[in-house]
């Protein structure tokens, strides 16, 4: 999320420190993910030079001494270190009114540049086979359109096309927005899901609920928009809960960890030896995509990736026909 060309927005000075760090991150509406993980990092930072100095009275030298500290003695990976880094930068930045970012030069975690697990077409067929219910259909919908798995668990009911067979993902990572593929193969299960939520929902109304969380600005503009059935969850938890930040009781969507539970078990039941993970139905998608001829820019549009050269990583895992090669000994 860019902030450079939003209007400066001061935190109430009234505020214990972490209530400003959220009062600034909801200002600029962050995901209640993102408020979680930064408030964490910026606890950790303050406890690691003793839990009693303002941030205030630290500066770049401490920053910087924190982010090597973990690449050096904890040995986070790359894209840890670079999350507490924007933990840190915007606490400075947009809390505390101090820019650091360009003086602070820790020690870097070392980035491995692995190649991502792809399963083949046989594999996949026999992980699906062996999940049913609500998360063999979104495992499904993983593969069949490449999406990540939050953006599947995201999903609302206003984002299904059907007629166009595309799914319209909103606030992707980045918080940029797009449209992928809905395979004609699920349309049915889709339907029927739609049906079971529009159901759900119908029911909720009666008993004074249905309301389900959106954006803040969307709340105010169109206060009857939580409760619209275009806004529901495509995949909602079992039970309501309370929201955390309203304190309202809604239905929410289902839990990661529900598919990711059931697609480690699944590739344990198909006898799958690779490391599978809810990430490797969208890796699997790519190569797949790549092998069947999807030209490299439209497969970068679908997942989504700001660099063309993220994509090209897929091409180094696709299954080449090396048959019609000639060697160079052949040549004699």
């Amino acid at each position: 999320m860019r902030l450079e060309n939003q209007p400066k927005f001061h935190p109430n000075p009234k505020l214990k420190l972490m209530d400003q760090v959220k009062e600034v991150l909801r200002y600029h509406h962050y995901a209640y993910r993102t408020e979680q993980t930064y408030c964490q990092w910026i606890l950790r930072y303050i406890h690691y030079f003793g839990g009693k100095t303002h941030p205030n009275l630290l500066g770049a030298k401490e920053v910087e001494t924190f982010l090597s500290h973990l690449a050096t003695s904890e040995g986070v990976s790359a894209s840890t270190q670079r999350q507490a880094l924007n933990a840190l930068v915007f606490l400075y930045k947009h809390v505390l009114d101090i820019d650091l970012q360009d003086k602070i030069a820790p020690a870097r975690s070392k980035r491995s540049a692995r190649p991502p697990t792809v399963m083949t077409q046989a594999e996949v067929q026999r992980l699906l086979a062996a999940m049913d219910g609500k998360p063999a259909l979104m495992a499904k919908l993983i593969y069949g359109s490449g999406m990540r798995l939050m953006e599947c668990i995201r999903l609302r009911v206003q984002d299904l096309d059907f007629g166009q067979n595309l799914i319209f993902i909103r606030g992707g990572k980045g918080g940029k927005d797009r449209t992928t593929i809905l395979p004609k193969n699920l349309h049915d299960e889709m339907l029927q899901q739609v049906a079971a939520v529009k159901s759900l929902h119908h029911k909720e109304l009666e008993e004074s609920f249905g309301e389900v969380y959106i954006p803040d600005a969307l709340a105010r503009k169109y206060p009857n928009a939580s409760k619209a059935t275009g806004w529901q969850w495509v995949f909602p938890a079992k039970l309501r809960s309370i929201d955390p930040r309203s304190g309202k009781e809604m239905r929410h969507h289902v839990l990661e960890s529900v598919l990711q539970k059931a697609v480690k078990k699944a590739a344990e039941k198909a006898g799958i030896d690779k490391k599978v993970g809810c990430h490797t139905l969208r890796h699997s998608f790519a190569t797949h995509m790549l092998e069947n001829g999807v030209n490299i820019r439209v497969l970068q549009e679908l997942l989504g990736h700001a660099d063309v050269k993220t994509t090209e990583i897929y091409t180094h895992v696709m299954a080449r026909d090396i048959r019609s090669l000639q060697s160079p000994l052949d040549r004699f």
